[in-house]
């Protein structure tokens, strides 16, 4: 059990230790891949769905997991964003440009733009790739569906920070 495990960790270091946050990931059809980064700073784990399950798509899990731990998306993708998290940025984006003194008639143009850009920062499907800038999380994962024949879903990810929340 885990309190089995943190006990014999106790007993080995010698210091107390305890769970502040944990969360149990499971794949009933395709993988778990997980990823720490920076000596343990980071962990990051990630669902995904798929029939196949190989290198190829063990390898794009884990460098989408890297993906994670560098730019920390908070969903997977557009869908997952609340409504009211989504209209709380547009009204301080609709703010921001009537104070820079924008016309109100491009106010509208001009949010949509910014709050695509939102998205880009906030959902993974959406963000640059990290190890190639001129391509999507998304357009690098249809790659990866190309060469294997059969469709890969990330369901969910979990992104862990030491410190994070203290």
């Amino acid at each position: 059990t885990v309190k089995e495990a943190l006990v014999e960790k106790v007993a080995v270091i010698g210091e107390n230790l305890k769970i502040r946050r944990f969360e149990k990931v499971t794949a009933e059809n395709g993988c778990v891949v997980d990823y720490t980064h920076g000596g343990g700073r980071i962990g990051v784990v990630v669902v995904a769905e798929t029939a196949t399950v190989n290198d190829t798509v063990t390898e794009a899990m884990k460098n989408i997991a890297m993906q994670i731990a560098a730019l920390n998306p908070k969903y997977v993708s557009r869908d997952e964003v609340p409504a009211d998290v989504v209209e709380a940025e547009k009204e301080i984006l609709k703010a921001q440009a009537l104070n820079e003194g924008k016309p109100a008639a491009i106010v509208d143009k001009m949010v949509e733009g910014r709050i695509n850009k939102f998205f880009e920062e906030v959902c993974l499907l959406d963000q640059p790739f990290v190890k190639d800038q001129d391509k999507t999380v998304q357009e690098v994962l249809n790659e990866k569906i190309a060469v294997i024949g059969e469709n890969i879903v990330i369901r969910r990810f979990v992104r862990f920070e030491r410190g994070e929340g203290i």
